[in-house]
């Protein structure tokens, strides 16, 4: 009898363990659902092998710690959900696991979300072992593919790469007093490829708004790869207090992991690897009370907003959407080997004029195998303490708080480590914050600088990792192949067009009006053709809900190239028909116009036709068969005059083209140079008019100090009667030929510049509009007996 009784008692608590933890396989949105309403701590809703398409998964419940509610694949990575799909994650302890969105075509804004709905989120919840690949979204809104609210949540173990749309691919939410100190952990995740998206809103992970920015989130973020991450410049985007970046490995990723917003952040043991890839960065800091130490950055080639390390200016009275002072930073043993310059006082301009105050910089070691700069002072540093900064280059600067040293090294699995013969580097400055640990976490027996232990016996976790799902996605990116399309005239439509379209693609539009509500950046190489026999105008509403500067950004490594067309700056006030890269972003671009009319750039505060930021560069500007009017400047390339030996562009073609009634300058195209005889720079105008230009007494129609090559040929320079010097040439390589100069003054020429076979005479015109000259006008070869002059009729 007691036998039985026992049998009974353990049959029981068997049926009440099945019961209370039950494993259900579903293999279809309504079996999931029903599956869902009854689910209790423990149970496990299994989805079935295959692919679930155009899905709302909502995996909710009250799990409980060790003993949660899991949603996951029957078999990790089989169950693929495609079409137009989300998941959405709420409760408490819910776990979400091996699970493949691809092949999507969402409207939805999130691909996964922690939360159902503004008033319900997710707490203590856990998304893993998963990946997103390719998953496109046909929506015109900014979407994400990972949104986390709520509080004690975990995103790990997956793998997301390929997002090509608008919008941040993981996002940590500060909205609302529930998400605040939230704790959130983002851990082993591999961030794959992200390829540029030419405007903001390409970062890989956000955390925070500028509108939250100064809230607590608290949230981790350890242990991911961050692999060729190019959405935009700031690959990791701090917009919130108290969080914590460690033991990340970025590859060749083409940004930085940015500070942006908030305070107390600490980055530390974090690896940087850019193999020599452009525009690849380091860490650039904003606002107080960050801690960076113990990094290691090898061959980043970035400079300016992605150098390195960036230590940032502020902005005055700062709203929290810009730049607060850097205030109060801790820069500590980190170690930078073959890498662009560090920079301090970054971006300082008339709105960033407050430079970095109590900020330590101390105990790092530089070493670089190249002569080239290593450390670059924008703005006044007396803010800064620099102590016991070691540099091993051809080029050591000579600052105070940095040495010059030769650093032994020794090499585990290729990587330099610092040996113990390194005396030089124990030699140190502590202070409150000075950490007794290494990269690899090793106690620090002896300190040093740098941020190995010398003769360290290990590599730093982050160059260790296994991050992404236990299953391995073989994921294919999809082939998009370049193409012609025609594009209707409208609102918007050739934003839309060349959003859609495959780098290298050709844009045919037809006469009629391309609206533009806001600038279109271009971040992939794209040619736009007008209506040759028609008439294409590009151009703006009157009132604009919200007013742009330009229409056209080109992006660095971008060709763009437009033809036949009207780009009409008149309705809307723009200041720009097309600019260059942001400031400091120096990819060499491509700019190519031909048949193009621009006019109405009217706009006196800075405005341009065509404008070059501060540090970057064009390989190419070239304007053919093209018109310049009615405008306040022409082509402005004279933001960088005060840096010593830069330049914004390699060549600049001028050929068979008018500029006629512009206030200021034609082109101002500047360098300065200690000589023009040192390469750099060329200017080639040839068969150009340029009539009614900067018609004031020291106006300078064409300015091109410091340009090492200049050739004007065969051009009309008019009808600027209070010019007197209408062009000033210095350098054997600059010459001015073949040309006719009528009541603009006269050509200054020296240190071997040339002018040659000058007229000093009207045109005589047949039709002064199109610069059609009379039968007896000197400009024509029979009458001049060198070359026609003026435009190739």
């Amino acid at each position: 009898m007691k036998k039985i009784a026992i049998i009974l008692i353990v049959m029981l608590s068997f049926t009440s363990i099945k019961i209370s933890a039950q494993e259900i396989l579903v293999s279809n949105i309504t079996e999931f659902n029903e599956a869902m309403k009854s689910a209790k701590a423990g149970d496990a809703i299994v989805l079935k092998n295959g692919i679930w398409k155009d899905v709302k998964l909502n995996a909710y419940g009250k799990g409980e710690d060790g003993n949660p509610i899991s949603v996951k694949a029957e078999t990790p990575g089989q169950v693929i959900i495609s079409g137009n799909s989300t998941l959405n994650i709420y409760g408490e302890y819910v776990i979400v696991s091996g699970l493949w969105f691809k092949n999507g075509d969402t409207e939805y804004k999130s691909v996964v979300q922690f939360r159902k709905d503004s008033k319900t989120f997710a707490n203590h919840c856990r998304f893993t072992n998963s990946t997103i690949s390719y998953f496109n979204t046909e929506t015109p809104l900014k979407d994400h593919w990972v949104d986390i609210w709520g509080k004690n949540n975990r995103v790990d173990h997956n793998n997301f790469t390929g997002k090509t749309s608008e919008g941040t691919t993981l996002v940590v939410w500060l909205k609302g007093e529930e998400h605040i100190e939230n704790n959130h952990r983002i851990d082993n995740n591999l961030f794959g490829p992200r390829p540029d998206l030419g405007k903001n809103g390409g970062e890989t992970i956000r955390i925070g708004t500028s509108a939250n920015s100064m809230k607590s989130s608290k949230t981790i973020v350890e242990r991911n790869i961050f692999a060729n991450c190019d959405g935009e410049i700031e690959i990791v985007s701090n917009k919130s207090c108290d969080n914590i970046f460690r033991d990340n490995l970025f590859v060749e990723s083409k940004g930085t992991l940015t500070l942006r917003h908030g305070n107390n952040a600490l980055v530390e043991r974090n690896v940087f690897l850019g193999n020599g890839v452009s525009k690849t960065g380091g860490i650039r800091i904003i606002n107080q009370g960050h801690i960076v130490r113990n990094n290691y950055l090898i061959g980043l080639t970035g400079d300016g907003y992605r150098g390195p390390i960036v230590v940032m200016n502020g902005v005055p009275n700062s709203p929290l959407n810009r730049y607060h002072q850097v205030k109060n930073v801790d820069i500590q043993n980190n170690t930078i080997i073959n890498s662009g310059p560090i920079s301090f006082g970054e971006g300082k301009d008339d709105e960033k004029t407050l430079a970095p105050i109590n900020t330590n910089f101390s105990n790092n070691v530089i070493f670089n195998t190249k002569a080239s700069k290593n450390i670059v002072f924008v703005d006044n540093v007396s803010g800064i303490s620099f102590n016991n900064n070691y540099i091993d280059s051809p080029s050591p600067e000579a600052l105070k708080g940095f040495s010059a040293t030769k650093i032994d090294w020794k090499k585990i699995a290729s990587f330099p480590i610092p040996t113990s013969n390194n005396t030089d580097l124990l030699a140190v400055s502590k202070n409150n914050k000075s950490f007794e640990k290494d990269i690899t976490n090793s106690a620090r027996q002896i300190f040093n600088a740098g941020a190995f232990n010398l003769d360290s016996k290990k590599l730093p976790k982050a160059l260790k990792l296994r991050a992404g799902p236990g299953w391995t996605p073989k994921i294919i990116a999809p082939i998009i192949k370049a193409e012609e399309i025609t594009v209707e005239p409208g609102i918007e439509t050739l934003r839309k067009a060349i959003s859609k379209a495959a780098p290298g693609s050709v844009l045919n539009l037809k006469t009629g009006e391309y609206i533009f509500e806001k600038s279109i950046k271009v971040a992939k190489n794209i040619t736009i053709n007008g209506d040759k026999g028609g008439a294409t105008i590009l151009t703006a509403p009157k009132k604009l809900k919200k007013p742009f500067s330009y229409f056209f950004r080109i992006n660095e490594e971008v060709s763009l190239k437009i033809n036949d067309a009207i780009i009409d700056g008149e309705n809307s006030n723009i200041k720009y028909a097309a600019v260059s890269p942001d400031k400091q972003q120096s990819g060499l671009y491509n700019f190519y116009a031909n048949n193009i009319t621009f006019k109405n750039f009217k706009n006196k505060n800075g405005g341009s036709i065509f404008k070059a930021y501060n540090g970057t560069k064009a390989d190419t500007l070239s304007f053919k068969n093209s018109r310049f009017e009615n405008s306040y400047r022409g082509l402005n390339l004279s933001y960088d005059k005060d840096v010593m030996g830069f330049f914004n562009a390699n060549n600049i073609i001028i050929d068979n083209s008018v500029f006629i009634d512009i206030e200021e300058n034609a082109i101002n195209y500047v360098r300065a140079t200690l000589s023009p005889e040192i390469p750099g720079g060329n200017l080639i105008i040839k068969n150009s008019i340029f009539s009614n230009v900067y018609n004031a007494e020291k106006g300078k129609i064409i300015r091109t100090d410091g340009i090492h090559k200049v050739e004007i040929t065969n051009s009309v320079i008019e009808n600027s009667y209070k010019v007197k010097t209408t062009i000033s040439l210095k350098g054997k390589s600059n010459i001015i030929s073949n040309c006719l100069i009528h009541n603009s003054g006269f050509i200054k020429v020296g240190e071997n510049a040339k002018k040659e076979n000058i007229l000093y005479k009207s045109a005589k015109w047949e039709d002064k509009q199109l610069f059609i000259p009379s039968n007896k006008s000197p400009l024509l070869k029979e009458q001049n007996g060198i070359a026609t002059i003026g435009l190739k009729q």
